[in-house]
């Protein structure tokens, strides 16, 4: 619940109508989705405008108008707020209601695995506690205000994922969310093209800890190398996670059993831990998650039987079975480290028919797009037997996947995704005892090779 008077105070607005007092259920911007009685805020983006959807939100019931200068037709009983920036109000009423709970609120940031190591944290954490977490990837300007929105008395803990391509947008999301607990997943060549260089990444990532809140508890991958300044420096509260021996590690995993779609691992002195997930590197997205169950009090028991039981989210290496052969799903997103680890993971899968990769474009790359791919197609030769490139910069990848060795008859390259999709379908054929692995950015749309 909210009051009008604490959304005018939170969002330094005027209020131009309506009662102080009124109590309203929810804040939204979609007034597609808007309930009764709640707020409804008109955001402004590059594609639309809120202000257009006012009387819409009216009609389903919206109790008070949170707006920009632009006039507005008042309706009777309804509270108007009139801000300068309405996303930036969304934002501090966010900030506002987050500081309303004395809860531990732990923010995960980092180049790869983001949503899957929030998604693990929220499991583990769900054993005893009640938890918030950030719903699929809502981890920009808007959805991470909106998830904060979501906090109740109900709540004992809370997961929120940062994400950025620009610079100062995690320390501006930090700032809202005030979180005190900071995963940094891994420093990755991602968003170059804002972000200008792995200097930048880090510089970027590592702006979560100038924003956590006491205790402040910094959990870092003891195992990457670009942290290495951060992991020297034992800034804060440091607690390091990481695989084997070779470096120091709070929690450190031990590998029992291992294969490309599933391990079994002893954390310290832990009884085994199953992990029926694919690719060893969901080994450190575990342990980011049972060293928040840890700090926050779990036993390592009840941690692993949560661990046992989780899926990977949607569109992320999920595996799926069509006509015998077996199709990877990884079309959420791209980078240069995601797509290496995914064709990397196609090379170690074991299968008696075809390894066939279908990749789309890495986007937000800059200077760096034609090495990047390049470098992909230079992998792709050596564990593929057909290479489908969908976009302008995946023929980068083409091109190096033939000279690597890739016979030019295994190798399509496609304007598209569903150009593509016609290909692996029509052409190639997939069946019985064959792999496929479909990767790209997220505005290539590669999912739409899954869509009959």
């Amino acid at each position: 619940m909210f009051r009008v008077s604490d959304l005018v105070k939170a969002s330094g607005g005027c209020l131009g109508g309506g009662r102080e007092t009124m109590v309203l259920s929810g804040i939204s911007s979609d007034s597609r989705t808007l309930t009764r009685n709640a707020a409804f805020i008109a955001l402004r983006g590059e594609n639309f405008d809120g202000h257009d959807f006012i009387a819409q939100a009216l009609k389903k019931g919206a109790k008070c108008i949170i707006h920009e200068s632009k006039p507005v037709r008042r309706a009777p009983g309804v509270a108007y707020i009139r801000v300068k920036n309405t996303i930036k109000a969304l934002g501090d009423i966010a900030r506002a209601h987050r500081m309303k709970f004395d809860i531990p609120v732990i923010a995960v940031v980092g180049s790869n695995g983001k949503t899957t190591a929030k998604d693990m944290a929220a499991r583990v954490l769900s054993a005893k506690y009640k938890v918030l977490k950030s719903p699929d990837t809502e981890n920009n300007h808007i959805g991470v205000p909106h998830t904060l929105l979501r906090l109740t008395r109900r709540h004992e803990a809370a997961v929120i994922e940062i994400g950025t391509n620009h610079f100062g947008e995690i320390a501006y999301l930090a700032g809202i969310a005030s979180p005190t607990v900071g995963i940094i997943t891994n420093i990755g060549p991602a968003h170059l093209k804002y972000l200008k260089s792995l200097n930048g990444v880090y510089k970027e990532k590592t702006s979560l800890l100038d924003n956590l809140r006491s205790p402040g508890i910094a959990i870092l991958n003891a195992d990457d190398p670009k942290l290495s300044p951060l992991l020297r420096a034992k800034r804060g509260r440091n607690i390091l996670i990481g695989i084997g021996m070779e470096r120091a590690a709070d929690f450190r995993a031990s590998l029992l059993e291992g294969s490309p779609l599933s391990s079994r691992i002893r954390v310290n002195n832990s009884a085994p831990i199953a992990l029926n997930l694919p690719g060893g590197f969901n080994v450190y997205n575990a342990l980011f998650a049972i060293a928040c169950g840890r700090i926050l009090g779990l036993r390592y028991n009840d941690i692993g039987k949560r661990l046992s039981r989780f899926s990977l989210p949607a569109n992320r290496l999920n595996f799926i079975t069509a006509g015998g052969a077996s199709f990877i799903n990884d079309t959420y997103n791209a980078n240069p480290l995601s797509l290496k680890l995914a064709l990397e993971l196609l090379g170690r899968i074991e299968c008696c028919g075809r390894k066939i990769a279908v990749i789309g474009d890495m986007l937000e790359l800059g200077k760096k797009e034609r090495f990047f791919h390049s470098q992909a197609g230079r992998l792709a030769g050596r564990v593929c037997d057909y290479l489908i490139c969908a976009g302008r910069r995946a023929r980068f990848a083409a091109l190096s996947a033939e000279r690597e060795g890739l016979a030019c008859d295994k190798i399509f390259a496609c304007d598209n995704a569903a150009e593509a999709k016609e290909v692996l379908f029509g052409k190639i054929a997939p069946e019985a005892g064959d792999i496929v692995l479909v990767k790209g950015s997220r505005a290539m749309k590669m999912e739409g090779i899954f869509k009959r």
